[in-house]
């Protein structure tokens, strides 16, 4: 791991090596869950491999599961499993933080992309 205090590093070597973007998805029948998806697999080839994707399906039970992952991390397990609060479907997480609940302008996940590979 570099070290952060090192002067004169380039820009590309503060540079997140990695994220991975999730969608939440519930079906064929979301429209707006495919919109997502077709947001984050738009703007993919970009990033070459510094940015993986997967689809989060909760029709599927490792889908089911990850959902509920990602509602806990956002609501806590209490409220996930005694108060029914869940993720908003369809949303976009990047490296397990929920980044939007809406499908976002091409401009805004590339900007939120950049932001995280790029702190």
């Amino acid at each position: 791991m570099p070290d952060l205090q090192t002067e004169g590093r380039s820009r590309a070597g503060m540079m997140k090596q990695l994220l991975h973007i999730e969608t939440t998805f519930k079906g064929k029948s979301c429209i707006s869950c495919a919109y997502m998806e077709e947001a984050v697999l738009d703007v993919l080839p970009s990033y070459d491999d510094r940015v993986t994707y997967s689809r989060v399906d909760i029709l599927t039970a490792e889908g089911k599961q990850r959902f509920l992952d990602l509602s806990c991390s956002l609501f806590g397990e209490t409220a996930v499993y005694k108060h029914y609060r869940l993720a908003p479907i369809p949303s976009m997480f990047i490296d397990g933080e929920l980044y939007f609940d809406a499908i976002p302008s091409r401009d805004e996940l590339q900007e939120a992309i950049e932001a995280v590979l790029i702190p």
